[in-house]
């Protein structure tokens, strides 16, 4: 069993653009620190920024936890609400239900959950209308 270097949360507020992307420089700063490879680095900062803006844009607010050992990064993100109510049109490059405002800031183009999942050696997602989602993320430092 590894040993786990790194385990923090990081609290994300809805509408919260100005603190946007604060928790995936945090972990990238982290993760280089610990002198995870570039390539590592690179796709972990691509998915967390991603799911840490899909929490400012679509959630009621949540929460992402960082568990770094020797061997992997896992971000496990759990929002409240609103729920995903179609995860394969979810899923789709391009879908998004942003705010045309939300559109107006450069946001809401409809690749972050396709950017995630294409980032992760391991993807997992969970959704629940009126609950919120769960996803975990976890990436290898040796993918096999």
């Amino acid at each position: 069993m590894n040993s786990l270097a790194y385990h923090e949360e990081f609290p994300v507020e809805r509408g919260d653009f100005g603190a946007a992307g604060e928790v995936s420089a945090k972990i990238k700063r982290t993760l280089k620190k610990l002198g995870f490879p570039g390539s590592i680095v690179r796709r972990v900062s691509v998915a967390s920024y991603e799911v840490e803006l899909n929490l400012v844009i679509h959630s009621l607010g949540g929460k992402i936890v960082a568990d770094i050992t020797e061997d992997d990064v896992t971000l496990t993100i759990a929002d409240r609400g609103p729920g995903i109510p179609d995860l394969a049109l979810a899923m789709s490059e391009g879908w998004s239900t942003a705010s045309e405002e939300v559109r107006m800031l450069g946001f809401g183009a409809g690749m972050g959950l396709p950017n995630m999942k294409r980032n992760a050696d391991d993807f997992d997602i969970q959704s629940e209308v009126g609950v919120g989602t769960k996803i975990m993320m976890r990436f290898r430092a040796d993918p096999q």
